[in-house]
């Protein structure tokens, strides 16, 4: 809508988008031109320059309406788009040439129905619904599937005949549409020819060997195989006698082992493995052992030891002169054996305990080298 639309600016707590002006209705203020706005122009207005179609190659047009011309006569590809053809008694459908001068509905459904591909127009009928979107608005507003495509050399009246029928297209034999013959890029539509149609499909594409007439220097484009039935050659003699038997049954490949976890896999990749994992626990067996030695003689108790030292020294030392003699401990240890095994145990030897507790050589020893002599005897006999 035409209006001297202008924004009020700022400051008056409302958008700043253009507004009609006046009073007295209510239009006046209301916002205008933006694609938010009603009556609005829409967003990003399309542009003429935009690159609105594509040109692909001559050659590429030409193959795709050939191959979906072939598509068309193979009976599973055109049931496996959908139509019905289970009452007709070939595909490719080939009619004569009264098809063409059909100008009557009533004739032509009388037609469809007498080769069997009626069924089809009425599964286009049964599917006709509105279509979703804002197509509804502008003159498209049902859709429907599509059903047979009839093929003619000359109209004799035969477009007015089925133009009105669910599902049906006509298209002339020397321009057919690709979107006729493959509806949204699906081979298989199901083609209805005149005869004189059919017999103009060489002249107009060529064939194998020989050139179209009314394309210049155009020929079908060789297939690629020869059989393009690959079950059928799979399964013929030839091929069967030179493969390989089926192999019946699976072959477990068992579960791959990590050897940084898995003892055995270790041992498979390194052997000495389990030496050194023995000689690892051997070796952590002795430190613990060594630890808990060391431990023990750190927490020994020389209590009993001092106490049993002085117990000997006092009723050894006959004379009570602090000191004692060799023949005074002797005499001692006849007479109290129960002393000596008591802290020396029974392999006791004399001559290196007196060696040991006479450490200046004097002949005799005071208490204080008795009792640190026997503290380290009983240390090592607990160790």
């Amino acid at each position: 809508m035409e209006t001297p639309a202008e924004s009020w600016g700022t400051g008056r707590a409302v958008a700043r988008i253009p507004r009609v002006p006046g009073g007295g209705t209510s239009r006046s203020g209301q916002g205008a031109f933006g694609n938010m706005c009603r009556g609005g122009r829409m967003f990003a207005p399309t542009k003429i320059w935009r690159r609105w179609h594509r040109k692909i190659n001559v050659n590429q047009r030409r193959y795709a309406t050939v191959s979906a011309l072939a598509a068309s006569a193979l009976p599973s590809l055109v049931m496996a788009r959908g139509h019905r053809i289970s009452e007709v008694a070939e595909v490719p459908c080939v009619v004569n040439d009264a098809i063409e001068s059909v100008g009557k509905t009533k004739d032509a459904v009388a037609l469809l129905t007498a080769i069997g591909a009626y069924d089809d127009v009425e599964k286009s009928r049964t599917t006709k619904k509105l279509r979703a979107g804002k197509g509804k608005l502008r003159n498209r507003r049902h859709v429907v599937r599509r059903g047979p495509l009839v093929i003619y050399a000359k109209d004799d009246g035969i477009f007015q005949g089925f133009r009105n029928l669910p599902g049906v297209d006509v298209a002339n034999v020397e321009s057919l549409n690709l979107l006729k013959l493959a509806p949204g890029g699906h081979l298989g539509r199901f083609c209805i020819f005149s005869e004189s149609a059919f017999n103009k499909l060489d002249s107009v594409f060529g064939t194998f060997r020989k050139a179209s007439k009314s394309k210049k220097g155009y020929t079908l484009p060789q297939p690629i195989m020869r059989n393009a039935d690959i079950t059928r050659v799979i399964n013929s003699d030839e091929v069967q006698s030179v493969v390989r038997q089926a192999r019946l049954g699976s072959r477990r490949t068992g579960q791959k082992k990590n050897p940084l976890n898995n003892l055995g896999a270790l041992l498979k990749v390194n052997p000495y493995a389990k030496t050194m994992k023995r000689n690892a626990i051997l070796y952590q067996a002795a430190r613990l052992a060594a630890k808990a030695e060391a431990h023990e003689a750190k927490d020994f108790d020389a209590t009993a030891a001092l106490a049993w030292a002085k117990r000997v020294f006092k009723g050894a030392d006959k004379n009570g002169d602090g000191n004692l003699t060799k023949s005074e401990i002797k005499n001692y240890f006849r007479a109290h054996p129960a002393e000596k095994t008591a802290l020396l145990g029974k392999d006791f030897h004399w001559k290196s305990f007196w060696g040991e507790a006479d450490a200046d050589g004097s002949g005799d020893i005071d208490l204080d080298e008795f009792s640190s002599l026997a503290v380290k005897v009983a240390k090592k006999h607990a160790l």
